[in-house]
Parts: structure tokens; sequence; C-alpha cells
């Protein structure tokens, strides 16, 4: 999964659960930016670039949520 699909995915989560979603493109070194889901926010790193399996668990655990929930 790259950026752009978690990000399609987290959107209809966020859109389910009546969450606001935000991403701040200037918060961030390179290609990488900060998003922010409800309370809670990760750093995001380019969004063409697959996500490796480690990296998407420690982000969704950033967020509060798991694999099943953006499925």
């Amino acid at each position: 999964m790259n950026g752009n699909e978690l990000l399609k995915k987290l959107k209809k989560t966020a859109k389910e659960r009546k969450i606001e979603l935000g991403l701040v493109r200037s918060h961030g070194k390179g290609s990488h930016c900060t998003l922010h889901f409800g309370g809670k926010k990760t750093t995001m790193k380019d969004l063409k670039k697959e996500i490796g399996p480690g990296l998407l668990k420690a982000m969704l655990d950033r967020l509060g949520l798991e694999k099943k929930d953006i499925e």
C-alpha cells in the first residue's frame, strides 16, 4: 500500500466515524508531512512510495487504529 492508498482509506474511516482528517504538508522534512486524525497525529512519508507493514502498523498505532479499521 502506498501513501495515497492509505490516505484514501483513512478519509473513508474518518468520514464514517465523523472525525476530522487533515494533512499538513508544511510540517515535515523533504517529502514527509503530518497527518492529523482527530486529536492524534503521525508523520506520513512520500505519498507515492510504498509503506512497509511495520511502518503501517506503527502509524496506525499512533492514530489509535488497527489494520482492520482501514480495510
